[in-house]
């Protein structure tokens, strides 16, 4: 592969997901890690990423939150509307972190009475622009790709409350593997969230459906609501129409 071909590929799979590990472009490209280290650098110093010990951010992922750096961001704007819909007065809600859930932090409605507990410092900084919505920041360890808090600080806190509705971003849903991932730590702390929540939505983009990654999450059945930025009745939508989950 060209190397014009490598950074195209690489870019790709930022746009997805956000993030890449250097050691899962290794094995996607079948090139050395010395190449994908060089690959990172150039993209890194024609500001198209940020890169990081072992991989890259995408862009998005910045202190100041540039919102001309969010991938596909019309996509993410109607997934957020749609997912509102699920947020009702007097509700707990627990919010993992990624572009998507900070577009639906910002298209809240301005009277709405909540509490919110959240991993993401992003998601809390738009929250607390809500007079009456009240933030809960879960603290731990911050991790550098993700931008999440996680570890077992994070997942003993947890484990302590038990909210009515989890919103969740993905790197990748399947029909037949659900929802998967590919760093262990972010996974089990996911696998906690969807545990102590008593409905999760999850909010993907239709670029990320048909994926499937090394580390499972949990089952298509563990899942009450899968929210897209395409009509519900959408043909390449069919094979997630199991009885357990409501497509919005």
């Amino acid at each position: 592969m060209l190397k014009r071909e490598r950074h195209d590929f690489v870019m790709r799979q930022i746009n997805l997901h956000n993030r890449v590990l250097t050691s899962d472009l290794v094995q996607l490209l079948n090139v050395s890690e010395d190449t994908i280290r060089r690959d990172l650098q150039e993209l890194s110093d024609s500001n198209q990423l940020f890169k990081v010990h072992g991989g890259a951010l995408s862009k998005s992922y910045q202190s100041s939150f540039d919102d001309s750096a969010v991938y596909a961001k019309d996509a993410k704007i109607g997934i957020a509307r749609k997912a509102i819909s699920l947020i009702k007065d007097g509700m707990v809600v627990l919010t993992g972190g990624g572009t998507t859930i900070i577009e639906l932090a910002k298209q809240l409605p301005e009277n709405l009475q909540a509490t919110f507990f959240t991993i993401s410092p992003f998601v809390a900084i738009e929250l607390a622009k809500y007079a009456k919505i009240e933030v809960i920041l879960i603290g731990g360890l911050f991790s550098k790709n993700s931008q999440v808090t996680y570890g077992g600080h994070v997942i003993n806190q947890l484990s302590e409350i038990s909210p009515d509705l989890c919103l969740l971003g993905t790197s990748a849903l399947h029909p037949t593997d659900g929802l998967t991932d590919t760093d262990w730590e972010i996974n089990q702390l996911k696998k906690t969230m969807l545990h102590c929540s008593k409905r999760t939505a999850i909010l993907c983009i239709s670029e990320k459906l048909d994926i499937s990654l090394r580390l499972k999450v949990a089952p298509l059945e563990n899942i009450q609501y899968l929210v897209t930025e395409l009509p519900a009745d959408d043909p390449s939508l069919e094979p997630y129409h199991i009885k357990s989950l409501q497509i919005l």
